[in-house]
């Protein structure tokens, strides 16, 4: 039997008078939006199955493309959402949210010179984007350039005086770079925005600058305040703990100390911390046993050292020295090291051995006026 089918006219649908063209344009602008919605509320699954459909309708659409690269960048799966952005941006050169997105990503991939590339692009379209020049301050503090991050820092603060992130990189930027009151300078400036509202890392930082400013006292009122907010926030702790030990309050040191161990019992560094306070107390047995404690983990010089140093007190020089050898060995710009095997052998009544000692040192190249001085004292 004939298929009358086949035979039968085509017989046009009724339509509203859009075109096909219109309809795949309307179909689009309709998925993206859904897509961009979905991926606002992250429902990142729904959202990447609206931006393939586009593809399906458009293989080279740039909102698919960019949405596809936000999805896997908001998964962290970084080198899939630069591939998305790259081909995007293969199609259409310049598109702001593609290297808005490759750039980003190229951050989280630690890859920030590919980053500063990507973002000096980016503003070369729009060079006022706050957000953009902050993003690539911090690209160049990361990189250790301070000329060109603190001129983008200062930049985004001439555009908006106080903005927050320009002032966080500048305290991080003089920081990183040992210049502690400058960016004692910027954290004062965000405390004084946010008084009652202040950040605790704000808090952390401005006390971190006295303690390496030496102004223990002072930091000890941040940390304590950060305490407030988070009674085992690491760095209030780790903060109080070595303001105390700069005072030489060992006593209050080892409370600190103790209390990070109690959230990180296998705390290699800070059981070393908590075993040198112990030894500057005197109590020799529990220094002793957080050291080993630390050695348990792993190898750890300044574990070795304060055993040894602890050998030392004791008179029992030889020991100390043997330890103190094998720590050079392994540590060999270490200059602490020398001036303590150097004051054993002088105990053990062999001063051309500590003399010996000392020689070595600066035949590392390195200039130690503690190194010098004891030299000069036992030429003298």
């Amino acid at each position: 039997m004939t298929d009358l089918k086949q035979d039968m006219p085509t017989i046009p649908e009724p339509t509203d008078g859009t075109t096909e063209e219109e309809k795949t344009f309307n179909e689009i602008a309709e998925l993206s939006k859904n897509g961009y919605l979905l991926l606002k509320e992250n429902h990142i699954d729904e959202a990447e199955n609206s931006f393939r459909k586009i593809l399906d309708l458009e293989s080279d659409n740039n909102y698919a493309l960019v949405g596809l690269g936000d999805s896997a960048r908001k998964r962290n799966h970084y080198r899939e959402a630069v591939d998305y952005y790259t081909t995007c941006l293969s199609f259409h050169p310049g598109n702001n949210y593609a290297l808005f997105g490759l750039a980003d990503c190229y951050k989280a991939l630690n890859q920030y010179n590919k980053a500063i590339e990507i973002w000096e692009q980016y503003l070369q379209h729009d060079d006022r984007n706050i957000t953009v020049l902050t993003r690539v301050a911090d690209a160049y503090r990361k990189i250790r350039d301070f000329k060109q991050s603190k001129v983008l820092y200062l930049r985004v603060l001439d555009m908006e005086e106080n903005n927050p992130y320009a002032l966080i990189g500048l305290g991080h930027l003089h920081y990183d770079f040992k210049e502690y009151r400058d960016a004692l300078y910027y954290w004062q400036k965000m405390l004084e925005m946010h008084e009652q509202s202040v950040d605790i890392r704000v808090l952390t930082s401005i006390g971190n600058c006295h303690r390496k400013l030496k102004t223990f006292e002072d930091g000890i009122v941040y940390f304590e305040r950060a305490l407030t907010m988070d009674n085992n926030n690491f760095y209030a702790l780790f903060g109080l703990a070595d303001c105390y030990r700069g005072m030489n309050q060992q006593h209050l040191s080892v409370g600190y100390w103790n209390r990070i161990l109690e959230n990180d019992p296998n705390n290699k560094v800070i059981l070393t911390r908590a075993g040198d306070a112990y030894r500057n107390m005197g109590d020799y047995e529990q220094a002793i046993t957080y050291y080993q404690k630390a050695l348990d983990i792993e190898f750890d010089v300044y574990a070795v050292l304060g055993l040894a140093m602890i050998s030392k007190i004791q008179g029992r020089f030889e020991e100390a020295a043997v330890s103190l050898v094998r720590l050079i060995q392994s540590d060999a710009k270490n200059a602490r090291l020398y001036v303590e095997l150097a004051e054993c052998y002088m105990n053990l009544g062999e001063k051309q051995k500590a003399i010996s000692v000392l020689q070595d040192f600066q035949k590392t190249g390195i200039r130690n006026q503690m190194v010098s001085d004891m030299l000069d004292r036992l030429r003298a």
